[in-house]
């Protein structure tokens, strides 16, 4: 009999201010909600035995809080030249395939990661990426979540190294960090000094080619293997959304 073993890759979703995107979750306890319950049925609360209420929970959040996939729609209106496919419309099959790590842990934050930086981490691991393979790029920016830096402490990719997984054959990539692109503030200052291509390079690249990329996985390192496991980021099915949570997991069976 083969044993399962399943690593968390996802942050979680909590009140926290760091994140730009941080949700809003408002707690019903066991009596409270019991009450909220009764009154909306429109019973008397107090004919509910005493602390029997069913706990839940009210949560205001955008749809790229915590570790989410990016559908195509999120990068523009079209992809390939056809109306760009929303979160619901992402085809289940590339959300749960072969998994493999790349370590580009050595670029700083603010630094841009390469297609050459890629290729030599293929080749430090001895592996060669296939088509719908799930690629999972660490920086290990995830370490400094709730950290007061969060957002602007990664390198991130560009078009040139998106470009290069999707010449793969890669339909869904992800990095450890809260974008995929380079932090915001870096950005700003080439939009300053004119240089418009810098912005947003690898959302951008969506446009001309569909893929999907996950923001803000986590736990990279503690993966025992970078590859030679499956990868689940199945995400959440919202109607005509740019983008979903998803819980994405590592999956080993030994």
């Amino acid at each position: 009999m083969s044993t399962v073993r399943c690593i968390d890759l996802s942050l979680p979703l909590e009140n926290f201010s760091m994140d730009r995107d941080s949700p809003h979750i408002f707690y019903w306890d066991h009596h409270e909600g019991g009450r909220r319950t009764a009154k909306a049925q429109g019973f008397d609360p107090d004919q509910i035995p005493e602390g029997f209420g069913l706990s839940a929970e009210d949560v205001t959040l955008n749809t790229h809080t915590g570790t989410h996939l990016d559908a195509p729609w999120h990068y523009g209106p079209t992809s390939e030249g056809k109306r760009a496919r929303g979160i619901d419309e992402v085809p289940l099959e590339w959300c749960f395939a072969d998994g493999v790590v790349l370590d580009v842990t050595h670029r700083k934050a603010g630094e841009l990661i390469t297609a050459q930086d890629l290729d030599k981490a293929v080749a430090a691991i001895d592996y060669r990426i296939k088509p719908l393979d799930i690629v999972m790029i660490r920086t290990d920016a995830a370490k400094r979540y709730r950290k007061a830096d969060f957002m602007t402490c990664q390198p991130g990719m560009g078009r040139e190294s998106t470009l290069w997984l999707l010449d793969q054959g890669v339909k869904v990539c992800g990095i450890d960090a809260w974008s995929f692109d380079r932090p915001l503030v870096y950005m700003k200052e080439d939009l300053k000094s004119g240089n418009r291509e810098a912005f947003l390079p690898a959302h951008r690249v969506g446009r001309e080619r569909e893929y999907c990329h996950i923001e803000k996985l986590a736990n990279l390192d503690q993966l025992p293997r970078p590859f030679g496991f499956k990868v689940s980021v199945f995400p959440v099915k919202i109607a005509r959304a740019s983008g979903a949570w998803c819980r994405a997991v590592a999956i080993f069976e030994d």
